[in-house]
C-alpha cells in the first residue's frame, strides 16, 4: 500500500531516494482524487518491489506543493534517483496513462498484461456522466435498479467547462456549470447509482452488453444507456492540430486566464461562442470574433450584450483558412472574406478560441449502431431505444435539432424509464 508522507519526509524519501518513486498529491473532498486512489493502490501492489509509492496531503503541505508547482489535485510526480523523469499527470487520470509512464520512464515491463478481469453483474450500465447520464442514474437509482455510471473523465460532461448557466430551471438565475453538475452528481449517488470515475473503456460489445474497463474489470449489464455526449467540433484547417494547446483552445473556462490582458480571437457566432466571449472579455484586453454570417445565431440577450461590450469586435462574413505559427507557437490567423474572396492574416492576437459546435462521440460503438450524416446515433424518438433491444441513447450523442442541458436531462429521463420498462419485461426485479 502507498505510504503517507509529509514535507518533512520529502527530502529523504523522495529527493534522496535511489530508484523510481511516484508521489500522489491529493486533497480532501476531491472526486478525481477518490477516483485515483484505487488505481494508485493497484499499481502499488503490482510494482511495490520496484517503485516506492507515496501520498502527500496537499492541503496539509501547502508550502511543499507551492515550491514544487503542484497547483491541482490529484497530481502524480514521477522520480528516479531524486529527479523528475516524466510529465506530471493531473485531474482525471486514467490507468493507461500511469502504466505508460511506468513503462516508458522507468523502463519496467508491463505487469498488467494477462491480468484476469473481475466480472461484475449489474441491471443497468450508463456510459457517460453528463447531464443525460446522471439524470438517468437518478431515475434508475430511485427505482432500486442496480445501476453503475461509467465516465471516462469526471462526471458533469461539457457543462463542467461552462462558465455560467443562466437558463436552467430552479437555479434562481445564474449558476456555474461545475457547481450545477456537482449537485446533480451528488443527487445521482444519493439516489443509489454508483459512479465509476476516470474509467477507460477498452471494449464495448452492445450485443452481449459487455463493457471491459481498464485492465481488470468486465461489467455485464442487462440494459445499457449510451450517454457519451459530444466533443468540440474542429475547423479542419491547416495548423489547427499542431497548435492545440499552443495558441488554440476549445475551452474558455480551462484556458481563458492564460490570456489575461492580451488580445485574442474567437471563431464562431452561436450561443457558445457569444456566451464564452462575454466570459473571456472579463479579463482579456480585447477579442475579435470571426463569424461566417452577418449576424449572430445566438440568443438575443447574449448577442446584444456582446455587441454592446467595448472589448468585443466582430469580423462578419469571414472564415478562418489557416493558423500560422513559428517555433514559439501561434503567430497569426488567416481569414477569408466570404463576399470578396480576399484573404488576410490577423497578427494582433495571442491566441484563438474555437466555438463552432460539437460532434457526437460515437467512437466506442462504431459499426454497432447506425448514425446519421452528422454522426449522431439514431433511436426510436418515443423510447430512445436503439435497434438493439435493451440499448438506449440519451443526450447530445443522439440526432436531434436542439442540444441544451435541459434536453439532455429530458433524454436521460426517457431513457431511464424506458430501460426500467425493458428490465421489467425480462422478468427481473
Amino acid at each position: 500500500m502507498p505510504g503517507e508522507i509529509t514535507a518533512a519526509d520529502y527530502q529523504t524519501k523522495v529527493l534522496g531516494a535511489k530508484g523510481p518513486v511516484i508521489v500522489d498529491f491529493y486533497s480532501q473532498e476531491c472526486s478525481p482524487c477518490e477516483a485515483l486512489a484505487p488505481k494508485f493502490e493497484f499499481f502499488a501492489e503490482l510494482y511495490g518491489k520496484e517503485i516506492a509509492f507515496y501520498k502527500v496531503f496537499r492541503q496539509g503541505n501547502r508550502e511543499l506543493s507551492l515550491t514544487l508547482g503542484v497547483k491541482s489535485s490529484p497530481t502524480l510526480l514521477f522520480y528516479k534517483d531524486g529527479k523528475e523523469v516524466a510529465p506530471r499527470l493531473s485531474g482525471a487520470i486514467k490507468k493507461s496513462a500511469i502504466k505508460k509512464t511506468i513503462v516508458d520512464a522507468f523502463g519496467l515491463v508491463d505487469k498488467t498484461l494477462g491480468t484476469a478481469r473481475k466480472l461484475e453483474e449489474v441491471d443497468l450500465a450508463i456510459i457517460g456522466g453528463g447531464p443525460a447520464g446522471l439524470t438517468a442514474g437518478i431515475y434508475a437509482g430511485r427505482a432500486k435498479i442496480n445501476t453503475i455510471i461509467i465516465d471516462q473523465g469526471n462526471p458533469g460532461g461539457q457543462v463542467n467547462l461552462t462558465h455560467l448557466v443562466a437558463n436552467y430551471p430552479g437555479t434562481d438565475g445564474e449558476i456555474g456549470g461545475y457547481a450545477l453538475m456537482e449537485k446533480v452528481t451528488k443527487q445521482a449517488e444519493e439516489s443509489g447509482a454508483r459512479i465509476l470515475r476516470s474509467a477507460e473503456i477498452v471494449r464495448l460489445d452492445l450485443e452481449r452488453k459487455e463493457i471491459d474497463v481498464d485492465d481488470d474489470r468486465r461489467i455485464h449489464a442487462k440494459a445499457i444507456i449510451l450517454a457519451t455526449g459530444a466533443k468540440p467540433r474542429e475547423l479542419g484547417v491547416p495548423g489547427e492540430t499542431e497548435l492545440f494547446g499552443r495558441g488554440i483552445s476549445y475551452c474558455a473556462t480551462c484556458d481563458g486566464r492564460f490570456y489575461e490582458g492580451k488580445d485574442i480571437y474567437v471563431i464562431g457566432g452561436g450561443n457558445s461562442a457569444v456566451e464564452e466571449s462575454l466570459f473571456l472579455a472579463e479579463f482579456v484586453k480585447s477579442l475579435t470574433m470571426v463569424h461566417q454570417f452577418d449576424e449572430f445565431q445566438a440568443n438575443k440577450t447574449a448577442a446584444e450584450a456582446a455587441l454592446a461590450n467595448p472589448k468585443i469586435k466582430v469580423l462578419w462574413s469571414h472564415e478562418p483558412r489557416a493558423f500560422h505559427a513559428d517555433s514559439t507557437g501561434f503567430t497569426g490567423l488567416e481569414v477569408e472574406d466570404l463576399k470578396t474572396g480576399e484573404r488576410k492574416v490577423l497578427k494582433e492576437g495571442a491566441g484563438v478560441f474555437v466555438f463552432v459546435g460539437y460532434v457526437p462521440q460515437t467512437q466506442l460503438f462504431v459499426g454497432q449502431l447506425p448514425t446519421d450524416k452528422w454522426g449522431g446515433a439514431e433511436a426510436d424518438p418515443m423510447t430512445l431505444e436503439t435497434k438493439l433491444p435493451g440499448v438506449f441513447i440519451a443526450g447530445d450523442l443522439r440526432s436531434k435539432p436542439f442540444k441544451q442541458i435541459t434536453t439532455a436531462v429530458s433524454d436521460g429521463t426517457v431513457a431511464a424509464l424506458s430501460a426500467q420498462k425493458y428490465l421489467r419485461s425480462l422478468g427481473g426485479k
